[in-house]
């Protein structure tokens, strides 16, 4: 593939970008396949690890209101301070199991992650057998399908379960930030127009660069097959000896700089255009966050605001 024609393929990215959910669902199926009763572990558990988020907020907004009234009313009323703090004693019982079944949740992703992991491997290592014991010799010579099962034989113990694992991810995230809208919205309609205008960027930016990094990795599965066959010659012993019959060493080597010359610059390019884009837009999002911050602080001075609230809304902000 030429270069100019790689340039017009990682323009498209944002085109490719909806096929990834194709492929989502693929290896969602595949993983429901494996293990059905683990499929659903990681759904609940995904579920819970969304939503406790928001549930600690509010009840950490709670635990702070209560600990100012009980603040008011001392040392005059002895009596009433008592009725005042058990309450609040009680919350801070409350958040710390929540916290724990949090770290349940996490637990337990990562628990079945592992677990899957394992089992989808050996799953997709055999179908990839299977299928390779039904391809012709011509088939095997054709560089095309060489190389797409050299890929898939490479990615095949992780990159489905990763794909999988990131959804999951996604959804959790996505679940978060819509417990926490509830609790946004009480405040303000405008906190989440402030939300998507520091987050959404920033997500874009991502996800465009992330598919234009793995369209550039499958561009250099023929390059980086010619390196490790190049690598081969040079390095083992029953090949070195002829190599060095020939004279052949210099020309080898030469192009194996040249491969990884080629790659580098490509990679480099998509490096520094990521860091630079994600450093800008992730500065947009520091200062939106910081707008809600000022807003939220101004809003307890005028008493709008309790202080367990302003103490709530800035996690929420801070955290979506």
């Amino acid at each position: 593939m030429s270069l100019s024609c790689l340039k017009h393929r990682l323009a498209a990215a944002p085109g490719d970008f909806f096929n990834v959910f194709r492929y989502t669902l693929r290896a969602l199926v595949l993983v429901w396949q494996t293990s059905r009763l683990m499929m659903l572990g990681l759904a609940l558990a995904t579920l819970v690890a969304g939503v406790l988020p928001a549930v600690v907020a509010w009840v950490g907004q709670l635990i702070v209101d209560g600990v100012v009234q009980a603040m008011a009313i001392y040392p005059d009323q002895i009596g009433d301070l008592q009725t005042a703090l058990s309450p609040v004693l009680s919350l801070v019982i409350v958040e710390g199991a929540l916290i724990a079944l949090m770290s349940l949740a996490q637990r337990a992703l990562d628990a079945q992650q592992s677990l899957l992991r394992a089992q989808l491997g050996q799953k997709v290592n055999v179908m990839l057998l299977e299928k390779a014991g039904e391809l012709s010799l011509s088939q095997f010579e054709d560089s095309e399908i060489y190389d797409r099962l050299t890929r898939a034989r490479r990615e095949a113990s992780t990159r489905p379960l990763l794909l999988v694992t990131r959804t999951f991810a996604l959804l959790q995230n996505v679940i978060s930030l819509a417990s926490f809208s509830v609790l946004l919205v009480q405040f303000s309609p405008w906190a989440l127009l402030i939300i998507v205008a520091g987050a959404l960027p920033v997500f874009v930016s991502e996800a465009r660069f992330s598919g234009e990094a793995f369209r550039l990795f499958r561009w250099r599965s023929p390059q980086m097959r010619e390196q490790r066959y190049l690598e081969t010659l040079l390095a083992r012993e029953d090949s070195i000896k002829e190599v060095k019959l020939y004279g052949l060493e210099r020309l080898f080597l030469s192009r194996y700089r040249a491969i990884f010359d080629n790659l580098y610059s490509e990679e480099r390019r998509l490096t520094l255009r990521r860091t630079l884009w994600g450093f800008l837009l992730g500065l947009l999002g520091t200062l939106t966050f910081y707008a809600a911050y000022g807003w939220v602080v101004f809003e307890t001075i005028i008493g709008t605001l309790t202080l367990g609230q302003m103490t709530m809304y800035l996690l929420v902000f801070k955290q979506s």
